[in-house]
Order: structure tokens, then sequence, then C-alpha cells
């Protein structure tokens, strides 16, 4: 399974340029859901915050679709299906205001972000509404996953909720398996 990079077109003129972001058919003819409920926002105020690595299990699973409205960041996505042969591992990309991409992140990834500078805003659409009960994550420095998150401070800015997360081994979480292994990025102009 490739997760999907979306790069947006962006129509330049003298007073800078408009993009659309997001359109219903165009996105469902590259086989990304064609509902999305609710719309998130964070900021983050200093560089080398780090939120992830989160997830919401089954059954109220949720795709999003990332972007960065201001700033930069570093996009990570785990492949956290236990009968995946990737199981375990991740992808990842920079999201900026500047390039204008997008990641979408299937149900059965978590997926977490790390600024790579000060004042950072990040919006995403899931497909299931935030559950509480659902809610899980993995810790970011779990070293059976290793992300290689590209900040120079040896000790991110964390939440006391990510600081305390579980290493992977030790989620009891199922997500189904469609028989696509992660096998990468695959950008599209949709």
């Amino acid at each position: 399974m490739s997760l999907l990079v979306i790069c947006p077109r962006r129509f330049l003129d003298s007073r800078g340029w408009f993009s659309e972001t997001y359109n219903e058919a165009r996105f469902a003819s590259h086989g990304l859901p064609s509902s999305f409920c609710q719309d998130n926002q964070s900021y983050s105020q200093p560089a080398g915050t780090l939120r992830g690595l989160h997830f919401q299990a089954p059954p109220h699973a949720q795709a999003k679709l990332v972007r960065c409205l201001r700033g930069r960041i570093f996009d990570v996505a785990v492949d956290i299906r236990h009968d995946s042969p990737t199981f375990g591992k991740w992808v990842g990309l920079e999201l900026s205001a500047d390039n204008g991409k997008q990641l979408f992140i299937p149900t059965g990834f978590a997926h977490g972000f790390v600024t790579l500078e000060a004042d950072c805003e990040i919006s995403y659409k899931v497909s299931d509404y935030y559950a509480p009960d659902c809610d899980g994550g993995i810790a970011w420095d779990d070293p059976t996953i290793n992300v290689h998150w590209p900040i120079e401070k040896l000790a991110p800015v964390l939440s006391d909720k990510d600081a305390c997360l579980p290493k992977l081994k030790d989620i009891d979480v199922h997500f189904p398996y469609d028989g696509r292994p992660l096998d990468g990025l695959i950008e599209i102009t949709p």
C-alpha cells in the first residue's frame, strides 16, 4: 500500500496563488474516501514540538488527510496492521505551507509529526468522529519503529500524554490487513 502525497495545483498571479485543496470527486478517483466528517487544526508554538504517534482504533478508526497551513513539519505514518509484513515500518516527509503537499494516511496507521520551525499550524480531515474510548498512541521513540525524526534537540517538546505512550509491542489493537503492505509514498496531483 502506498501512502498518497497529494500535490494540489497552485494558480499564480500578481496577488499570490489559489489552490483547490480538496475535491471529493477528484480524490475519490484516486481511491481516497469520498467523505470526511470532521476537520481538526493544531497550532504548535515552539520548534521541536512532537505530536504522536496517534491512532483511533476500530470501530472508529480514522483515515486522515494532513496539511501544514503555516511553517514546516516532518509528518510520519507507521503501519500498525498486525498481519501486515510491513508492521512497524514507517514513512515520512516534509509538509509545509510553501510546498502545499498533503499526506493521506489510511486507517491502520499511526500518525505523528514534529515541527521544524516555530509557529506551525496543521489542518487535517478525518473519516470518523473523535471517539475518546478508541483513542490510542505509540511512543514516538519506540526503538522497534526507529523513526528518524529530523530534530536537533535530543528531547522534543511533548504533551504529558505523548510522553508516556506505550511501545508498539504493548498495544492490543487489531486493524484489518487488506493484503497490501506499505510500499512507500506516491505523489499525485488531483
